[in-house]
């Protein structure tokens, strides 16, 4: 008895939060998820589960990150190839409607719009008598990425404890009683298609299943098994039929193991069945003290890199779907910290190397045709996802991003030859596991070549963040191909001779003079792309000494493209023509990636195109879908205007769903973004933009707090990346930089930019541009002086130092 009661003790400690435990990085609640938006995720990268807490039913959601309907297979459309020269004709003559029109007949897909993300299924215990508790409480502890909960039946407390474990490959369950002989349940799983689920032996619930076809793609390839393994300590568990009954348990362990067939994009080879067997067999040889230990271990490695501390109020001590219905009205800085580390911890939990990447709902989802089919739409969302991966410190997350950027190399060459006679690969705006890259949904959304352009650019990105020559190498022959199709796709428009992309679109935005049609050549977002593409092919290539010749073509058609444009009300145009609508609040501000995430844009360099831009971001308004506030939050910060950022990050923390039900863009009780429905995007597009307010390295030098808000009067923050293999801590008062930390790990000039004067060992002032090799911006501007007043719109002091750094220097700054 006594050993029995200190066992629930040291779990319940592990739940134990609300007014008597520091639940700063926790969300909690009062009361079982009624809705999927209320339970709380956990994943491992490949598992995921949301856990509804409820004590008498209770529903644990599964998710295996391969299960896909579909099977290998390929959407393009041979006809475009004959048909590309009419459809640029008809472009070019501003016959927009004719030209749509043949896209949609030659170009668009007729095998399949992408298959659908499905649900494992649930696993459902149900508890006889639990019908009267009290004294609820649940919990998702972001420190530890586990989920818990705890109530009272007749005296009796109960405790729950959930999480998935990246080293044992499960989802494991703690049910504990603090009375021997208490815990009895019935536990059974179900799938809302046709599985088979049988018991093996008395203590293993298994399910099997495929899934289907859908639209004109075979289906029953991809095999599935959950395994469902119950230990129960004291009392005895037994079969009875598809059911496991397990009774006057002291405690019990659950653990949930699943497996798929699936190897690769275009390999079904796998035994799901000894894959799903191997880890149930491997776990049970661990104490349950032990798998927990490994878990949280092995998080806290990634999440413990970054600390936000933005202050805490008497408002933090409320349960969380009451802070975000009352953030707006009130003072709660410590919510906004905790919605940073949660969309680290979402990062963590639904990205792992080795695995799929984060789709359009990371990881999570209940249905089997969810919206939009939770595919990887590459037009914004799959970039966004992966915002925050080097900046928030969490760079080995960013892995699956890139296998699938390589793999995407593979499948789209066949799409480039095919349909475009061209070199390279190209990828249109959406893609799925099976990796498809030819164009869907209809030529006003899909009609966008441009996929492979965007995604380039993170595996730049981690170059810039790292400096690994060997990643560099890797990745090179992806983006050297990128840039060839390119090469060979550009069309001279017959106005100004530019090069432009022709067809595409400004990604799901018509212009006002022709709103049924979506079909144009040289959108603005399009020559932003591929600016960044090809300097940064030229300059991989100089850094690898490799392909001079491709480098000169490539600087010789960046010469050619067209220049952004700034239209008849000072807006930053969207299209090649001014053609902008003042009152277009579309979700989309596609035209403003030259701003962000690129650095096209700057107060320093560009100021003309600066002032456009923030002009744009005026008009486009700022409440929206979830994924779009995301995004303007980080446009605010790098317009340097911290408090517009706020005001956006306020809109994004607004409930999701209204008293009357009904729905919109904002957060939802279990602090998922809201589209509506459910996005992880806003989530990441969010987080990165917070870190985006107090650190940024794209324009020339680190700079320290670039756009605080007034509301964070004090606080700090430890660990965040910049460019050129630095790592930042800062801490702040009054609204002023106090003292900063800067950690190199490669070496090199370390140029800062700050709001005030700054002191440091070896600090001098800055002159010209800042000889770091990561820093190099794509204009040359005139140097700062040190306590000039900035550009628009902030109206402040510009401070500018350099200081040389070895690999592993520590540089302790302090304000001057």
């Amino acid at each position: 008895m006594r050993s029995l009661l200190l066992s629930f003790l040291v779990l319940a400690a592990i739940t134990d939060a609300g007014a008597q435990a520091d639940t700063r990085l926790k969300l909690w609640y009062k009361q079982p998820a009624k809705q999927w938006v209320e339970a709380l995720p956990v994943g491992n990268g490949r598992l995921g589960a949301m856990v509804f807490g409820d004590p008498v039913a209770e529903t644990i959601q599964l998710n295996e990150n391969t299960i896909w309907a579909g099977s290998p297979y390929r959407n393009d459309n041979p006809d475009a190839r004959e048909a590309l020269p009419e459809v640029r004709k008809l472009i070019f003559e501003g016959k927009y409607g004719e030209a749509q029109d043949i896209i949609n007949a030659k170009f668009i897909s007729k095998i399949s719009n992408g298959m659908p993300y499905q649900t494992a299924g649930n696993l459902k215990l149900v508890f006889p008598g639990h019908e009267n508790y009290s004294d609820y409480y649940r919990e998702l502890d972001i420190e530890r990425a586990v989920v818990s909960s705890r109530y009272n039946v007749k005296g009796v407390n109960y405790s729950t404890t959930v999480f998935s474990s990246y080293p044992d490959q499960v989802i494991a369950v703690r049910i504990s009683a603090d009375k021997p002989r208490s815990v009895s349940f019935t536990a059974s799983l179900n799938r809302p298609s046709k599985v088979n689920v049988y018991t093996a032996g008395n203590d293993v619930l298994v399910m099997e299943g495929r899934t289907n076809d859908f639209e004109s793609v075979k289906g029953d390839l991809l095999r599935f098994e959950t395994r469902v393994k119950i230990i129960p300590s004291g009392g005895r568990v037994a079969a009875a039929d598809t059911v496991l009954n397990v009774s006057d348990a002291d405690n019990v362990t659950i653990y949930i193991s699943i497996g798929t067939n699936f190897k690769k994009y275009n390999d079904l080879g796998g035994d799901a069945s000894q894959k799903a067997d191997s880890y149930l067999r491997e776990v049970v040889k661990k104490d349950f003290s032990r798998v927990i230990e490994d878990h949280v271990a092995d998080y806290r490695k990634f999440f413990n890199r970054v600390t936000l501390d933005l202050g805490i109020t008497e408002a933090a001590g409320k349960p969380t779907d009451q802070r975000v219905e009352q953030f707006a009205k009130s003072d709660d800085p410590q919510l906004v910290s905790l919605y940073f580390q949660f969309g680290r911890y979402l990062l963590i939990s639904s990205s792992r190397p080795g695995g799929q990447p984060a789709n359009l709902q990371g990881i999570w989802n209940y249905q089997l045709t969810p919206s939009w089919d939770s595919k990887y739409t590459v037009n914004i969302n799959t970039e966004m996802n992966y915002w925050p991966a080097e900046l928030t410190n969490l760079a080995e997350m960013h892995e699956p991003l890139f296998r699938m950027v390589q793999e995407l190399s593979e499948t789209g060459r066949q799409t480039a030859r095919d349909m475009y006679g061209a070199r390279g690969w190209v990828l249109h705006h959406n893609t799925d596991i099976w990796r498809f890259t030819g164009p869907i949904d209809g030529a006003f959304w899909g009609m966008w070549p441009m996929g492979g352009a965007w995604l380039s650019q993170h595996l730049f990105d981690r170059y810039d963040f790292s400096g690994d020559l060997n990643f560099l190498k890797s990745i090179y022959p992806v983006v050297k191909e990128a840039s060839l199709f390119f090469l060979d796709f550009l069309v001279e428009e017959p106005e100004h001779k530019w090069l432009v992309v022709a067809p595409s679109v400004s990604p799901e935005n018509a212009p006002q003079v022709h709103p049924k049609y979506s079909i144009s050549a040289g959108t603005t977002m399009d020559n932003q792309l591929l600016f960044d593409l090809f300097s940064k092919t030229v300059k991989a290539s100089k850094i690898l000494k490799v392909d001079n010749d491709l480098a000169v073509r490539l600087e010789a058609a960046l010469k050619r493209l067209p220049p952004m444009q700034t239209g008849k009300w000072g807006q930053l145009q969207e299209w090649m023509y001014d053609w902008d609508n003042p009152k277009d609040n579309h979700r989309h501000v596609s035209h403003l990636y030259g701003l962000y995430p690129s650095n096209q844009i700057s107060p320093f360099r560009t100021p003309e195109l600066f002032s456009a831009a923030r002009t744009s971001l005026v008009a486009r308004g700022d409440e929206s879908t979830g994924w779009s506030m995301g995004w303007k939050v980080n446009l605010w910060a790098r317009l340097l205007d911290g408090d517009h950022a706020f005001k956006l990050i306020t809109d994004q923390l607004s409930p999701a769903i209204q008293p009357t039900g009904r729905q919109r863009g904002g957060t939802y009780p279990n602090l998922f973004d809201s589209h509506p429905p459910f996005q992880i995007d806003g989530n990441f597009g969010c987080t990165a933009g917070i870190a985006e307010m107090l650190l940024q390295s794209h324009d020339g030098a680190i700079h320290l707090l670039p756009a605080l808000p007034g509301v964070w009067k004090k606080g700090s923050v430890k660990g965040l990346r910049a460019r050129g293999g630095f790592e930042t801590d800062i801490e702040w008062e009054n609204g002023e930089l106090t003292s900063a930390t800067i950690r190199s790990s490669l070496g090199g000039i370390c140029r800062i930019r700050s709001y005030v004067p700054l002191r440091a060992k070896g600090l001098k002032p800055a002159k010209g541009q800042n000889p770091n090799p990561f820093y190099r911006t794509p204009d040359i501007a005139k140097p700062l002086i040190n306590g000039e007043i900035s550009p628009l719109p902030v109206q402040r002091k510009i401070y500018e130092y350099d200081i040389p750094t070895r690999k592993g220097s520590v540089i302790k700054i302090t304000k001057g």
